[in-house]
């Protein structure tokens, strides 16, 4: 079979148009601070963090001189069965100690799609060891992302993420991603006995960057504690700083069973996925008692060594430069500086204000006449310097932690002209 001309060039890129891609890349060939250059020197203000994880932008000498110092010492070696490594074992400890619940048990991943195929695994598993083999079932919410493994995807309740993949994992089901009454009645509808957990960002990110309506974050926790569903907060956006607090789930007066972070562990230089397991939920498998269970599950690279460095490095900037209030410090001047959008003719609405993320919304009636149009906002936007997320139905923007005033105001300008390109 012949291959189209399109296709010369062999690396396959994610959630990517390849006959579009090929021949239009962006090839990023550095970065330092909150920016990046192009392989033909044009900087870039670095707007999504990467994919919201830069949260300390790019270019940390101190990532770098961890992760050289570990791989002279010890490159990698696994933690399976008795297996340890130093800055595994410290990593952690410190993440554990972070955690809102004290004595919460922490297990590694490659990234955010490792640690929520472990929680689903974790929570059916606990209730199995527990006498309670039925309690199966996982609840998402529409338009969540939970990352694109076999639970993941799933859960997620973005309907195109699942398409064209044949069956899925069975016993999942959504509610509205709104609505805690919704989760209340499904609860009921599949049976308490039979519901394991419920899947849920702070603030969804790559289904729209949707608020949660107030109250709604207590209301879920309460009714999965009623039912004895475990409450997973999946954090893996909105953790270290993102929403100003070190795991975002904790700006709210809740405690979930679970807790999935990744990205910001590192600020994305090495992947790297860590799940908050409370000490209840862990409890079967830490007995110490002969015939005690074990979880038959884990990564390959779970607790590398090198990656664990660089997360060891990672919080003592984090914690060095006063950097996790940021998202929250930040959230005020980032929706005054997008708030003039709200204006422009082609935007539905502008969400900002919890946490230093925000999306542009485009109006349904232009969407429906250019389905396109926020890959070409996107595009606009990169030729006006600034580098944003495009969703389906706008754009995101989650920028580095240590942006200032400077780069918001690049923003404030940008993508006014970058909306004003697209008629």
């Amino acid at each position: 079979m012949v291959a189209s001309a399109a296709a010369h060039n062999p690396l396959w890129h994610p959630f990517a148009d390849m006959g579009a891609v090929d021949g239009d890349r962006l090839v990023i060939t550095r970065g330092e601070g909150s920016y990046v250059w192009d392989d033909e020197g044009k900087r870039y203000f670095d707007a999504t963090a990467s994919l919201w994880y830069a949260n300390f932008g790019h270019g940390r000498e101190e990532i770098a001189r961890a992760v050289a110092d570990q791989l002279r010492t010890l490159d990698s070696y696994n933690l399976f069965g008795y297996n340890a490594n130093e800055p595994a074992l410290k990593l952690a400890e410190r993440v554990s100690a972070l955690a809102p619940e004290p004595g919460s048990k922490v297990f590694f991943g490659s990234g955010g799609g490792d640690v929520i195929d472990t929680a689903v695994k974790i929570a059916r598993s606990s209730f199995a060891h527990t006498g309670r083999p039925e309690k199966v079932h996982v609840i998402g919410r529409t338009q969540g992302y939970h990352g694109t493994h076999g639970f993941g995807t799933a859960v997620g309740g973005i309907a195109a993420n699942a398409a064209g993949f044949g069956p899925l994992p069975g016993d999942i089901s959504h509610v509205p991603y709104d609505s805690a009454e919704a989760l209340e009645a499904e609860i009921q509808r599949v049976g308490p006995e039979r519901v394991a957990a419920f899947f849920c960002e702070p603030v969804i990110g790559a289904g729209g960057v949707l608020l949660p309506p107030e109250g709604y974050i207590e209301s879920v926790a309460g009714i999965c504690r009623k039912h004895g569903v475990l409450f997973v907060a999946d954090c893996v956006i909105a953790a270290f700083g993102r929403l100003g607090t070190w795991f975002g789930i904790d700006r709210w007066a809740v405690k979930p069973d679970m807790i999935t972070t990744a990205k910001g562990i590192t600020g994305g230089t090495i992947p790297l996925g860590a799940l908050i397991v409370a000490p209840w939920v862990a409890e079967p498998f830490f007995t110490g008692k002969p015939g005690a269970p074990v979880l038959r599950h884990g990564a390959t690279y779970a607790g590398h060594p090198v990656a664990c460095a660089a997360g060891n490095a990672t919080l003592d900037i984090y914690e060095r430069d006063g950097l996790i209030p940021r998202g929250r410090e930040l959230e005020k001047p980032l929706a005054d500086a997008l708030s003039g959008l709200a204006s422009h003719p082609l935007v539905a609405e502008v969400r900002a204000g919890l946490g230093f993320l925000a999306a542009v919304e485009l109006k349904s009636d232009f969407l429906s006449s250019d389905a396109g149009a926020p890959n070409r906002l996107q595009r606009t936007a990169r030729e006006e310097g600034v580098l944003v997320r495009n969703l389906a139905k706008g754009i995101a923007v989650s920028p580095p932690l240590i942006a200032g005033e400077a780069e918001l105001d690049l923003l404030a300008s940008a993508l006014p002209r970058a909306l004003d390109r697209l008629v």
